[in-house]
């Protein structure tokens, strides 16, 4: 095993990546790197010093079906695993979730951005990254945490509430008719998961230990400007209704938001798709 220096003085492995949570970013990530060891399900122990971490639950709607879903999945299982990583030398890779910055903040959102989550999923994803930060501390591990934007790409388990954009998508493809909150005038940072990948890749080979990292395009896209390329993409039929959000949305959703990628823009990283190239080839 090879120990690489950061640029903030701490060493790296140079190790395969123990993947825990293969779902719709993590299983995309695994075939566009197969030297990814991917974990068994309900198996802890990691088979590689260099975690990357993405068990967790979805979205942040749950309030309405489980309330103990999110605290069971985002921080029970988290806990049983750093456990058993405690034991080993082990680089903690931890996926989060822009939504843990919450409503009010400033837009774009740094790193360093004051988090004010709202909803269960998103509460229990910063109290996964405080976690993760003290039991790193407490038992001398190392630790990045990466806060990924929307994540866009062929998801077959895409609905409203998951992967919502994706849905819209389908929905137009099959010329069936979408209602758009707000005429979609909501903007969000969204990239392809392919570039969603690549980004976590250059995090986890280059970037700094012990710190946070925006995963994103750094630039606001608009529901309305997806669905605008999609159609003529798609040839698609579909009737397209403006509605205002519920409001649970509201309560849980900010309007607008987007990243502030400088961080990860300094290790080199760029997207290889604008937003066009992006819908185009969702459209496939």
């Amino acid at each position: 095993m090879v120990l690489r220096k950061m640029g903030n003085g701490v060493k790296s492995f140079n190790s395969p990546v123990t993947l825990y949570g293969p779902g719709f970013v993590g299983g995309r990530y695994a075939e566009m790197y197969p030297d990814t060891l991917v974990q068994e399900r309900d198996e802890y122990k990691p088979q590689s010093k260099k975690i990357l971490y993405m068990i967790s639950t979805v979205d942040n709607y749950n309030v309405h079906k489980n309330v103990g879903l999110d605290v069971d999945t985002n921080l029970r299982v988290l806990c049983d695993v750093l456990e058993h990583c405690r034991k080993e030398d082990i680089e903690f890779n931890f996926i989060s979730s822009w939504f843990v910055y919450g409503k009010g903040g400033p837009i774009p959102a740094f790193e360093d951005s004051l988090c004010n989550p709202t909803g269960f999923y998103s509460i229990t994803k910063r109290c996964a990254e405080d976690l993760i930060k003290s039991f790193c501390d407490v038992y001398n591990m190392k630790y990045r945490i990466l806060r990924l934007c929307n994540v866009l790409g062929d998801d077959p388990k895409a609905s409203k509430q998951k992967n919502a954009i994706m849905w819209m998508i389908n929905q137009l493809r099959e010329h069936k008719p979408i209602a758009l909150y707000d005429g979609g005038s909501h903007r969000r940072d969204v990239m392809h998961v392919d570039d969603v990948c690549r980004a976590i890749k250059t995090v986890i080979d280059d970037g700094d230990l012990n710190t946070t990292y925006n995963i994103g395009s750094g630039r606001p896209t608009s529901i309305a400007e997806i669905v605008d390329a999609a159609v003529p993409v798609l040839g698609s039929l579909s009737d397209i209704d403006t509605i205002d959000p519920p409001k649970f949305h509201k309560d849980v959703q900010t309007q607008d938001f987007y990243l502030d990628t400088s961080k990860l823009q300094s290790l080199g990283f760029k997207p290889s798709m604008d937003t066009r190239e992006m819908v185009e080839s969702l459209c496939l």
